[in-house]
């Protein structure tokens, strides 16, 4: 009698994905383990890379949304549509600088395109203040997913080079 009321199970399925993340800035990009805070450097934030800039303008690495963007202007956090979330971390201490050197071109809940400029900063007065300009970018650490990160060491061009390549899989219903 109760044949037709079958539960219908909602069915897992598993997305495989393989993003490359473009230099968000032009400069030198070296491992996490050179930036001088333990926070980065360990692995705390999230596996990365992270740049130390040449100018002062942060571009999107892929195209997104803004899923936060600091009051300050001094990071950003950028999430790609397979749900992928990456932090972007101008400078080291930065925050002190209360956005003085900062300029944001976007807000929270802006789509972007991979190139799009999203802050412009002065390398300058952030050095002023004695301050590091090195620019760590992490994949930050989700439960949703266990990535694979491959990271690209060298001098990167802004909008041009791969600094990341990212491998995950990701379970929807």
């Amino acid at each position: 009698m109760f044949s037709k009321w079958k539960s219908k199970k909602a069915e897992k399925q598993t997305e495989q994905y393989i993003i490359k993340v473009i230099a968000p800035v032009s400069g030198q990009s070296v491992p996490l383990s050179e930036v001088p805070d333990e926070t980065f450097a360990g692995g705390h934030m999230g596996k990365g890379i992270a740049i130390e800039p040449i100018e002062g303008k942060l571009i999107a690495p892929f195209d997104g949304t803004v899923a936060h963007i600091v009051k300050t202007s001094h990071a950003v956090i950028l999430e790609h549509p397979s749900g992928l979330q990456l932090l972007l971390h101008i400078g080291i201490d930065t925050v002190s600088l209360k956005g003085s050197a900062f300029t944001s071109h976007v807000a929270t809940g802006d789509i972007v395109k991979a190139g799009q400029t999203l802050i412009e900063f002065d390398l300058e007065a952030i050095r002023a203040a004695g301050l590091r300009t090195i620019t760590p970018v992490i994949v930050t650490s989700s439960e949703e997913f266990t990535f694979e990160v491959e990271e690209h060491y060298g001098q990167v061009t802004s909008s041009k080079d791969n600094i990341l390549t990212i491998g995950f899989k990701a379970t929807t219903l």
